[in-house]
């Protein structure tokens, strides 16, 4: 995969494996060059929530949770208050009424991509009931296959 020169937007999965520098964070950061990017990922407000709880639920040692924070100040955290990631959702919203289960959680990750036109980096196959029609997505195997 070539990196994607627009705006990125790291979804919760790729975050943990970002945190974990794991094979699957490792080839995350390689292909969209997270490292040298001019421009900054972003991130939903929701994953941030997610992270937490993550890292709450599963007791997270003191340096994971640093590598955490240090990668997300690595970010720009989007707010949802902005009207046209409001809109997106509404939109997003009615589509899924249609019989399209998805996470209530991942509906705001994907409106905020929507919006801002960013690529969805992820390990979640939710995204895929909205790709290609209303997101752009780069699927990474959790596993690492």
């Amino acid at each position: 995969m070539t990196a994607h020169l627009g705006p990125i937007l790291l979804d919760t999965g790729a975050l943990v494996h970002l945190t974990r520098d794991d094979a699957v964070g490792k080839r995350i950061a390689s292909e969209h060059k997270l490292r040298d990017r001019t421009d900054k990922p972003l991130v939903c407000i929701i994953t941030v929530g997610e992270l937490l709880t993550m890292a709450r639920r599963n007791a997270w040692g003191q340096a994971k949770v640093d590598q955490m924070m240090a990668l997300l100040r690595e970010t720009i955290v989007v707010d949802l208050r902005a009207q046209p990631i409001l809109d997106k959702y509404a939109e997003l919203q009615v589509f899924l009424g249609k019989g399209k289960v998805i996470q209530q959680n991942d509906v705001w990750i994907a409106a905020t991509a929507a919006a801002t036109g960013a690529l969805i980096l992820t390990t979640d196959k939710d995204f895929d009931r909205l790709y290609p029609k209303y997101i752009q997505r780069a699927w990474y195997d959790p596993k690492g296959r």
